[in-house]
This record gives C-alpha cells, sequence and structure tokens, in this order.
C-alpha cells in the first residue's frame, strides 16, 4: 500500500480532551509546530472533550478530580455553574492560549498500515502519513450496555448515562438505576428528589471509602489498573478501584434508604424488572449507569489488541507498535494521569523521531 494523496506529518494526535491537548501542549514544547509537524484531531463539534456532554445538573462544584491542564491553571470558577460550561470555556482558552490549531469536527475512521515505516490515519477530512500516533479518544462514545433476558419487552423508556437529561426528566416516574459507580449513585441522589420511586440495582455491594485518599492511595489504585492493562486486558477505570467516597451527601442518602441496593435482575419485563426468586419491581425507565469503554476500534486494522481483549502498554507505548502511544487509557484515564502521559508519550515520540527529549523549549 503506498501514501499516496496523504498528507505527511511526523505526529497525528487523535482527540483533544485532557489526554489529547495535554500530548498537543508537550509536542508544541517539544518544538513541532502545530499544522506542519503535528496535527490534533478532534470529532467533538467544539473545544471541551467529552465535558461538553455531561449533564446541566453536574456543576463544577461537584466534578470528582478536576485537574488543570499543563501549563495553565484553571482559576475563580465558579463552583455553581454546570462543568460543560466551565471547562469548555477552559479548554477553549487552553486551545487559543497555546495555538494548538485543534480540527474538528473530524472523524477518525481507520489507521492502517502505510509505506515507508508511516501510519496510515484515515480521516473525515483527508489521509495523513504519520511517523507516530497519540491516540486520545477516551471511552464517552462507547457507552457499555449489559444486556439481559426480556430487554427488548420493555414498555417504558431506556437511556445510558450517557444521555443523562438531569433528574427533572424522571419527574413523577418509576426509575431503576442500575450501576454501583460515582455516576450511577450521583444520578440516583437527584433522580430520587423527583421521581415517585427509585430502584437501585448494581452487581456488586458497593465499596465505600472513608478518611483521606492521599498520594499514596492513588498510586495504588493507579497500579491495579496499570497491572491489567500490561497484562493486554482491558482496562479498569481507576475510580473502580477506590471505591465511593463517604460525604455528607452519600451518608445522607444512605439513612434515608435511597441507596439501598439491591443484587442484580434476572431479567426484564414489559413492565419492569424481575429476579428469579419471585421479585419483581415495576417501572418507567431504567438508567444505564453501567460505564463506557475504549473508544479504539479505530486502531482495529492494526491488530494491537492482546488475546485477552485489551492493548497491552509499557508506560504508554502499545507494546506491539512503538510508534503508537496510548493516552487517557487505563491508568491515565483520570485528569491528572493524562497529564503525565501526555508528558511521558512525548518523550518517547521525540526518541522515536531522534530527538534529543532534554532539548526542550517553551511553546512558540
Amino acid at each position: 500500500m503506498n501514501n499516496f494523496g496523504a498528507r505527511d506529518v511526523d505526529v497525528v494526535v487523535i482527540g483533544a480532551g485532557q489526554a489529547g491537548l495535554s500530548g498537543a501542549y508537550h509536542l508544541r514544547r517539544a518544538g513541532l509546530r502545530p499544522d506542519v509537524d503535528f496535527v490534533v484531531l478532534d470529532h467533538a463539534p467544539r473545544a471541551g472533550g467529552a465535558w461538553q456532554f455531561r449533564w446541566p445538573s453536574l456543576t463544577y462544584g461537584k466534578v470528582h478530580g478536576m485537574h488543570a491542564l499543563p501549563g495553565m491553571e484553571l482559576t475563580d470558577a465558579d463552583d455553581s455553574r454546570p462543568s460543560s460550561e466551565v471547562i469548555v470555556e477552559y479548554f477553549t482558552r487552553y486551545e487559543n492560549t497555546f495555538d494548538l490549531r485543534v480540527h474538528r469536527p473530524v472523524d477518525v475512521r481507520a489507521v492502517r498500515e502505510g509505506e515507508g515505516g508511516r501510519l496510515l490515519v484515515e480521516s473525515s477530512e483527508g489521509t495523513y502519513a504519520t511517523r507516530a500516533l497519540i491516540n486520545a479518544t477516551g471511552t464517552w462514545d462507547r457507552p457499555f450496555w449489559p444486556r439481559y433476558p426480556g430487554q427488548e419487552t420493555f414498555l417504558g423508556r431506556q437511556l445510558h448515562t450517557a444521555a443523562y437529561p438531569g433528574p427533572e426528566a424522571f419527574a413523577g416516574l418509576r426509575v431503576v438505576v442500575v450501576g454501583g459507580g460515582a455516576s450511577g449513585t450521583q444520578h440516583l441522589m437527584e433522580i430520587a428528589e423527583e421521581a415517585a420511586e427509585t430502584t437501585w440495582v448494581t452487581r456488586r455491594p458497593p465499596v465505600y471509602r472513608e478518611g483521606p485518599f492521599g498520594e499514596e492511595q492513588g498510586r495504588a489504585a493507579v497500579a491495579l489498573v496499570e497491572e491489567r492493562v500490561r497484562r493486554g486486558l482491558p482496562p479498569l477505570s481507576v475510580v473502580s478501584v477506590t471505591g465511593l467516597p463517604l460525604n455528607d451527601a452519600i451518608r445522607r442518602a444512605r439513612a434515608e434508604g435511597v441507596l439501598d441496593r439491591l443484587p442484580m435482575f434476572d431479567r426484564i419485563t414489559p413492565t419492569g424488572v424481575a429476579w428469579d426468586d419471585g421479585r419483581t419491581v415495576e417501572a418507567d425507565v431504567i438508567l444505564w449507569a453501567t460505564g463506557f469503554r475504549a473508544a479504539i476500534d479505530h486502531l482495529a486494522p492494526l491488530r494491537l489488541r492482546e488475546p485477552g481483549g485489551g492493548i497491552a502498554l509499557e508506560g504508554t507505548r502499545a507494546v506491539r507498535d512503538a510508534r503508537i502511544h496510548l493516552v487517557g487509557y487505563g491508568p491515565s484515564a483520570s485528569t491528572i494521569g493524562a497529564n503525565r502521559a501526555g508528558r511521558a508519550a512525548v518523550h518517547e515520540i521525540q526518541r522515536l523521531l531522534g530527538h534529543d527529549p532534554a532539548l526542550v523549549g517553551a511553546p512558540a
């Protein structure tokens, strides 16, 4: 296969969320020029990554662990404003300040092997032939929907947390919330104030975390996720191994019975959910707060997956192809992890390109 008609660049960054912007910043800092030496492709309609799609009731004050992008702090943010507004404005300012020239909306369809050691990145604005790739596509585009018997017969509404509209949409309804993560509990506590009735269902009993969560605990949690990725298994989120923080809101919800959890139902009926022991719950809505999977289908032509189903990484570098770095994947899925991963990926890419990583200048 030849690279005829493709535009040559040294690095393509796919995705302009926290991880992608971190990578672009460090490429800029290393002396690479946007739209000349590297290009950033993002399929979203505007700056802000997945934050722009968050539900309106998720105010900035409720955000769990938002960490500033490298080189620019997020200051004086109003905790009462929707996080989508605050972070879209911050990311927009960031892209403009560092002149990152993000191309959007651009859909990347596939990444394939090209000629001369280059990768071909096929996108809706054309094909790029690149020497290295930073993949920062996150998970938001791949909500996970479990399958249960009778699911297609349900006469009410089913939606995933990715499309959560806010608690007002559930006023007066009977709602089953499925999922024991941070989003599921946040949605449940909000919806309970509006709905006629709520039922919380999870596969495993929730694990609550009391006390401070410091650097040592954070490193231990990341290490658990990192070990799975190193073995080529699909990554777990960092949050999934830390447990739910036992704050005042959760204590209150537990005392009020909102967080009384039921085990996972066995089937879905036209009017609700049912268990094999004879228990049933009537419902108008089933909200699947069941998480997301990594959005990496465009990398399929490169056959990077291991038998376990994931892409094995050494740091951020794909074990099967040293030209490819995944940031915001597995252990770097947190905001602070994404920042560090962006820097680490660029450090290795400089060596791949024959540059000295020690010779790093300030952004132009």
